[in-house]
């Protein structure tokens, strides 16, 4: 069985680290993701995903990332069954994250350290928006070349 999940978006609000009563770190937050696809006449939707990160990555995001940061998470997809105040069952449905990775530039991140600590390097994300005509090259057609 496969349960990947990989989402890549901004958090819509500062992640706050807790802790369970024994001693585990965790925290929940929402990260804004866009849909690919725009129908015509329409604005761009988005998608709010609820994310829950445990132990060393529960700590990394809360330390390096705040509202507004753009955050990639690689985890998988769970649910969970519970009763609102009201005494209605309810699921929720939420990615656990694996891996956490920086997406924006290191100024947008914010992973500047006021007290000169630890900084983790931004990844660089390409910028294929800029390039122009001359910096593509047709390729050859040579079918004959085809491993099936």
């Amino acid at each position: 069985m496969l349960n990947c999940a990989i989402i890549m978006g901004r958090l819509t609000a500062d992640p706050e680290l807790k802790t369970t009563q024994s001693g585990i770190s965790v925290t929940s937050f929402s990260v804004a993701v866009d849909r690919n696809y725009t129908p015509k006449g329409q604005e761009r939707q988005t998608d709010f995903i609820n994310v829950v990160a445990w132990r060393q990555t529960a700590e990394f995001v809360t330390r390096y990332f705040h509202k507004g940061s753009m955050i990639a998470i690689e985890g998988s997809i769970q649910t969970r069954k519970y009763q609102d105040k009201n005494g209605n069952n309810r699921t929720a449905v939420e990615v656990v994250a694996n891996n956490v990775s920086f997406c924006g530039s290191k100024a947008e991140s914010g992973t500047g350290s006021p007290d000169g600590g630890y900084q983790p390097a931004a990844r660089q994300t390409a910028s294929y928006q800029t390039a122009g005509a001359d910096d593509f090259e047709e390729l050859p057609d040579d079918e004959d070349d085809l491993p099936f």
